[in-house]
């Protein structure tokens, strides 16, 4: 077994900096030899060794004679010069086909997400054999002003997590079966007839409230304006569906998945008497309800730019 009498301690991946380049010039002036050096620094002496000769430039004297000296300096600037060529290039170029088709989706057409062209383009045919970029990148091409789209011609701009840890909260009583007790089939979303529901208060004016109801598996969408946000006025909203979709109703709405706010409070009694079932998704948790969510989104924001 082969000992090492090493006591550089290795640093991972860290590139030298200016100081310590100009502690390298310093020490070389002294004569001290690369393993002193390294040891020093508590670099590896490779490292020093190719720094040395990545800096060391030829000098001419006076009597036109040349030397050869290592310069702070000279190692910095190259560094500098390569860290600008790392990376991966810029792949626009190669995807102007792609980008002129993405722009026109988003800004002449129905406006379309980035996430939707990209799966557009994965599942055509057509463009199989054409270089495309996937979504983050097709998001950063946006946001460093490379397209013609900004960021305010995008329906939806997705928002990251937030970083800060969420504060706790007191818990809310579950109004009829938890979302647990779903079935398994509403989750993979091959059978018609499961919805979310919410509702919409109005920013500038509380008297406006809009009842949404998204059906999971074809996003179709029912949007009913209500009189105030009670639960009496979502129990009309459901007598007038009764009504219209008479004998089918039931086969239409085989469940919906509401969250816990006061005008849902009757919504499980009143989808019994329908013969449907009401569950409930957990407290602060809209992310249950991900298809409403959007498809609100989409709708307000579409709202917003037709005032």
């Amino acid at each position: 077994m082969t000992n090492y009498n090493c006591t550089t301690k290795r640093c991972s991946f860290k590139h030298l900096n200016a100081y310590e380049r100009g502690k390298i010039a310093a020490l070389l002036k002294e004569g001290k030899s690369i393993r002193y050096i390294a040891k020093q620094l508590a670099r590896a002496p490779s490292t020093i060794s190719r720094e040395i000769k990545r800096g060391t430039v030829t000098q001419l004297k006076s009597d036109l004679s040349t030397y050869h000296a290592y310069f702070p300096e000279a190692g910095q600037a190259i560094y500098e010069k390569r860290r600008k060529h790392c990376g991966a290039k810029l792949k626009l170029p190669l995807v102007i086909a792609f980008i002129k088709f993405a722009e026109e989706k988003m800004l002449q057409e129905k406006p379309w997400a980035p996430d939707a062209i990209v799966g557009y383009c994965k599942r055509n045919p057509e463009w199989k054999d054409k270089p495309i970029v996937c979504t983050k990148t097709l998001y950063n091409y946006i946001d460093r002003g490379l397209l013609k789209v900004r960021n305010i011609d995008l329906l939806i701009k997705p928002r990251l997590k937030p970083t800060k840890k969420a504060k706790k909260r007191v818990p809310k009583r579950i109004k009829g079966k938890s979302i647990d007790l779903r079935p398994k089939e509403v989750e993979t979303r091959e059978e018609f007839g499961h919805w979310e529901i919410d509702t919409v208060v109005g920013k500038r004016s509380g008297d406006v409230v809009l009842l949404t109801l998204t059906e999971r598996k074809t996003r179709y969408e029912h949007i009913f304006l209500l009189g105030s946000k009670e639960s009496r006025a979502v129990k009309r909203v459901f007598m007038g569906l009764k009504a219209y979709y008479g004998e089918i109703f039931e086969e239409v709405f085989k469940s919906i998945t509401a969250d816990n706010g006061s005008e849902f409070s009757e919504l499980s009694a009143l989808l019994e008497s329908l013969k449907s079932e009401a569950y409930f998704s957990h407290p602060y948790s809209s992310w249950e309800r991900g298809s409403n969510e959007r498809q609100r989104r989409m709708f307000l924001q579409g709202t917003v730019r037709n005032l």
